[in-house]
């Protein structure tokens, strides 16, 4: 894939903390009910996820067609658990987005990327008070979380992830996370799906499972 040169400067680096499952099949009713008890945000995108060549270390995709993101991955903390209800892999990423004029043939759909197709419903949780509250974003480098539930579909398959993104200053990083799944999961998420170590998984190591 060629684009032109982007227009502008890309972002700053932003640091996060980062927990992910991904599920096999449709979204369940009773799941969204579930997530459905915080405020939310819906957005519908397709991303195209760089995966040939493989570059260790980096995800990269063309977001909404709109942006070129890179995210670095820095290592993983440890694991996440919340008691009985779920246990997931930390990781760490510093992320760049570069503004992204894609040529009029382009289709996301070019040899070496895999379009995924994202139903997002986004709640935003943050410090207040000593507890952690959903409540709307707030300017960057406070202490927040991003949980996003969302619909995927890619290469005629349906999937369905959940996924934990805190930013923000660093040493808070790992509590502010740790504190929004404690909410979260408060009740137990419903369904079959666990959210086990086997599930948790970047978008990145879900698409190129051998890199």
């Amino acid at each position: 894939m060629t684009a032109e040169p982007p227009e502008g400067r890309p972002s700053e680096a932003e640091r996060s903390l980062e927990v992910r499952w991904i599920f096999p099949g449709r979204l369940e009713t009773a799941v969204t009910e579930w997530f459905g008890r915080f405020p939310i945000e819906t957005e519908s995108r397709e991303d195209s996820y760089l995966l040939d060549p493989r570059i260790v270390g980096l995800s990269v995709k063309v977001r909404g067609g709109m942006a070129l993101e890179v995210k670095r991955y820095d290592g993983s903390p440890g694991i996440l658990e919340v008691a009985d209800r779920a246990r997931g892999h930390l990781e760490s990423w510093q992320k760049w987005s570069f503004p992204f004029s894609p040529p009029a043939q382009y289709s996301g759909r070019q040899n070496g990327w895999r379009p995924v197709g994202k139903k997002r419903r986004i709640s935003r949780f943050s410090l207040a008070g000593g507890q952690i509250v959903a409540r709307a974003a707030l300017p960057d480098h406070e202490p927040q979380c991003d949980v996003e539930l969302t619909e995927v579909h890619t290469v005629g398959e349906d999937w369905w992830t959940l996924g934990f993104e805190a930013s923000g200053p660093a040493d808070l990083l790992a509590s502010t996370l740790e504190a929004t799944a404690r909410l979260v999961f408060s009740h137990p998420l419903p369904g079959d799906a666990d959210p086990d170590l086997d599930n948790s998984k970047s978008y990145q190591r879900w698409l190129s499972p051998h890199r």
